[in-house]
């Protein structure tokens, strides 16, 4: 679906979900009365829509230091939405996705999966308030495997009949939870833009967007496998991930997004399930997004930020991008040396071999 901004809104709009139940009212919203079903299961009773065009994300690169040194990005635009009837029940929301390449294993692809949605959509006063249950998903492009490293790497696993993230049936699993609770996996989505820190003007959008909702989700542990080389080879490839993205999946994190929508649009059921799967086959293919990439990482002032495995553009001064890779290399072998320590075979001795050279 191509966002269509500053067009008539569709008529059917009757409402009235949202003052079904008073506990759903702000200033803080029950939802628990509601069911949560799978996010892809009611697709047949969606009748509206909005999408978000802007999913701007927020972390602290330094987690808990004086200066956190705070990332703000745009994610892949035209990806997240939100599908509901035409009284304003909630039924579903795709999140937005995105990927990183790394200098030692090349391209991970990331995918937040929404477990589970309920809520409501009030288009008389543009506000919305829902509940969400997610887990981040990690795992190889298919194009990895001409990386010599994640080659060698992967034939030990199958070798070893142990499972290895080079599909989605297999990807690391990445638990999250309510800000605070890290055993209560549903969080919020409310109206609003988030608080407790500055949001620089790149990351607004009040002059175009219909409307604009707040999430704020915090990172919690690996899933465990039940098989220990594969947790710590997980841990390995999570570590990875982190380094190149200012830490945006570390532990105890705290990932904040503000997702601004478009104004409201009719449902054709059968292309928001086309959607969802053309943009799991992107992913699926490798790196990249079916409608266009977000924008780079930059901190509050608008400067790029500085540890880029891939969020660098062409335009940035090239000596940086150069000593930017070199170094995540050496710590990314600095933590492979560490993962090596722990297998044994052919496949690790020509690693070794190969990064003596």
């Amino acid at each position: 679906m191509k966002t269509k901004l500053k067009t008539a809104i569709p008529a059917g709009w009757i409402g009235g979900f949202a003052a079904s139940n008073p506990a759903f009212a702000y200033p803080t919203p029950d939802l628990s009365s509601l069911p949560m079903p799978d996010n892809m299961l009611n697709i047949d009773k969606l009748q509206r829509q909005q999408a978000v065009k802007w999913p701007e994300f927020s972390w602290e690169t330094q987690m808990g230091k004086p200066d956190s040194k705070r990332c703000y990005q745009m994610f892949a635009p035209d990806i997240s939405r939100i599908g509901y009837t035409d009284t304003g029940k909630v039924y579903s929301i795709i999140c937005p996705q995105q990927g990183i390449s790394s200098p030692s294993l090349g391209t991970l692809n990331v995918e937040v999966t929404v477990t589970g949605t309920r809520g409501w959509v009030n288009e008389d006063n543009k506000e919305l308030a829902a509940d969400m249950g997610v887990v981040g998903k990690i795992w190889f492009s298919p194009g990895a495997k001409q990386n010599f490293i994640v080659k060698q790497l992967w034939d030990h696993f199958e070798k070893s009949y142990l499972p290895f993230p080079s599909k989605k049936s297999q990807a690391i699993v990445v638990f999250t939870s309510l800000v605070g609770d890290s055993e209560q996996p549903v969080f919020p989505l409310n109206k609003g833009e988030s608080s407790g820190f500055p949001i620089p003007d790149f990351a607004k959008h009040e002059a175009a967007a219909w409307t604009v909702g707040n999430l704020n989700v915090q990172i919690g542990a690996i899933k465990k496998t039940g098989y220990p080389v594969v947790d710590e080879f997980n841990k390995f490839i999570m570590d990875v991930f982190n380094l190149g993205s200012g830490n945006m999946l570390q532990k105890d994190n705290i990932l904040t997004w503000n997702v601004w929508f478009t104004q409201p649009e009719l449902v054709d059921q059968d292309e928001w399930a086309s959607h969802a799967r053309k943009w799991r086959e992107s992913i699926d293919a490798d790196h990249g997004s079916p409608e266009g990439p977000g924008t780079i990482a930059r901190y509050y002032d608008g400067t790029p930020f500085k540890v880029g495995l891939g969020t660098l553009k062409d335009d940035v001064e090239s000596e940086l991008l150069k000593v930017t890779e070199e170094t995540i290399k050496k710590e990314e072998h600095s933590k492979l040396f560490n993962f090596l320590e722990k297998i044994e075979g052919e496949e690790k001795d020509k690693i070794l071999a190969a990064l003596k050279k």
